[in-house]
């Protein structure tokens, strides 16, 4: 038997616009490949003839820190951020400082330049805001919170004298203040506060570890408990650590000859300092603390305690202390002060403990540093010219005061924002 093939249907032709739709649309769903049959020059063509916009330049904006109270309901944050973005403001941070009887929200903003402050303020209040407060904020305002805390966390745990700045960085432009439990004279100041603390407006009060008070001022902005809370915790830290500063000392040899070791000094430095204060002249003694010569002692416990600043000491090869250094926090100033053993005077001993002082103080941020001194004193006034800083001079009743303006070391990078959720509280 013979067996023939089935004879293949005849081919049904498909229309050509059919063809082409299949083959959009499978480009259309990432199933097939650009067809390479076209040329690549026929889907040249401007960008502006394909539909998409011409570029312009970026839009100008300002940072912006603020912090506004709402009612703790749900919606409150959802009406702020919609607000926000009718203006074209966008978010890069947000925190939240629960309250009794509400909610404080703190933003870091990037707003369109063309916006001022008040339109800002006005837009929050129309969302339900009160009691806002605007600043003008800056790349280190970047960093997140978490970054942040656990940055001044690792500084203080390494050294206590920094336990002051950490607290002025933490919350801004705030005043700090360091109150001894006792006077030079030995009265007590009956300044101790409670353990737990005393938070008042815009007033907080702390236990200081080392003895006495640490005191936060900010005036233009209430503390919230999550502030007054995150303090503590800083002041904890350091309390549980104890007693401690970073002894590294570099060698330096003088131009002629001697070698000196410059370190971090503290109150274990107390008696080899007293050895020095005996063999200072009275006229080193007077041009250095301007009072009695026998007050002089009475100062060093304060000078060399960490939570008032920090100190730096020359040593000679023989453990013999022959210089000190100090760089004390004033409030929202800084003086830098210097005592060298008559021996060791023009031997450029205190300019190099000056430059130090000095570089310290533009790494903390400080913008300037002042020294009071007397006009007889030409070697500090000298070490002061040597910096070739600006310098400005004050003179009252034979007193001078001398500042540096200085231009603070860069902040480290930013890390990038934290995203801010969408949704509402």
């Amino acid at each position: 038997m013979t067996f023939r093939a089935t004879p293949e249907p005849p081919h049904r032709h498909r229309p050509r616009w059919r063809h082409d739709l299949v083959a959009w649309w499978s480009r259309r769903q990432g199933h097939a490949p650009p067809d390479s049959s076209r040329s690549p020059a026929a889907d040249a063509r401007p960008a502006h003839a394909a539909g998409a916009p011409e570029t312009t330049a970026p839009e100008a904006t300002t940072l912006w820190r603020m912090r506004t109270t709402v009612r703790d309901e749900p919606g409150t944050l959802a009406a702020l951020c919609a607000a926000l973005a009718g203006h074209r403001v966008d978010i890069l941070a947000l925190q939240t400082h629960p309250l009794t009887d509400g909610t404080v929200d703190e933003f870091l903003l990037r707003a369109p330049e063309a916006l001022p402050s008040d339109g800002l303020t006005d837009a929050v209040a129309a969302a339900g805001g009160s009691d806002t407060w605007v600043e003008r904020a800056d790349t280190h305002d970047l960093v997140d919170a978490p970054t942040r805390a656990v940055t001044l966390a690792t500084r203080t745990a390494l050294d206590a004298a920094e336990l002051p700045l950490a607290l002025r960085q933490l919350f801004g432009r705030c005043t700090i203040h360091s109150v001894p439990a006792k006077s030079l004279s030995g009265r007590s100041l009956d300044s101790t506060p409670p353990a737990e603390g005393v938070l008042e407006e815009t007033v907080m009060r702390l236990r200081d570890p080392s003895g006495g008070a640490i005191i936060i001022e900010r005036p233009y902005l209430p503390f919230t408990p999550t502030e007054f809370a995150r303090a503590r915790a800083l002041v904890e830290l350091d309390a549980r650590l104890g007693p401690r500063i970073p002894h590294d000392g570099d060698v330096l040899t003088l131009p002629e000859g001697n070698a000196i070791t410059v370190r971090r000094a503290d109150t274990g430095d107390l008696a080899a300092a007293r050895e020095m204060h005996a063999r200072c002249s009275s006229t080193t003694l007077g041009q250095r603390y301007h009072g009695p010569v026998g007050d002089a002692d009475r100062y060093l416990a304060h000078l060399l305690s960490p939570r008032f600043g920090r100190t730096l000491a020359a040593y000679t090869a023989s453990g013999r202390l022959v210089a000190l250094g100090h760089l004390l926090w004033d409030g929202d100033e800084t003086e830098v002060a210097l005592i060298v053993e008559d021996e060791w005077q023009r031997r450029g001993v205190g300019g190099e403990l000056l430059r130090r002082l000095v570089a310290m103080a533009a790494e903390t941020g400080c913008g300037c540093v002042y020294a009071v001194t007397q006009s007889a004193n030409t070697g500090m006034v000298a070490a002061m010219r040597a910096l070739e800083l600006p310098l400005d001079y004050q003179i009252e009743q034979g007193t001078l005061v001398i500042s540096a303006r200085l231009d603070p070391a860069p902040a480290p990078e930013p890390a990038l924002p934290l995203p801010v959720p969408p949704h509402a509280r």
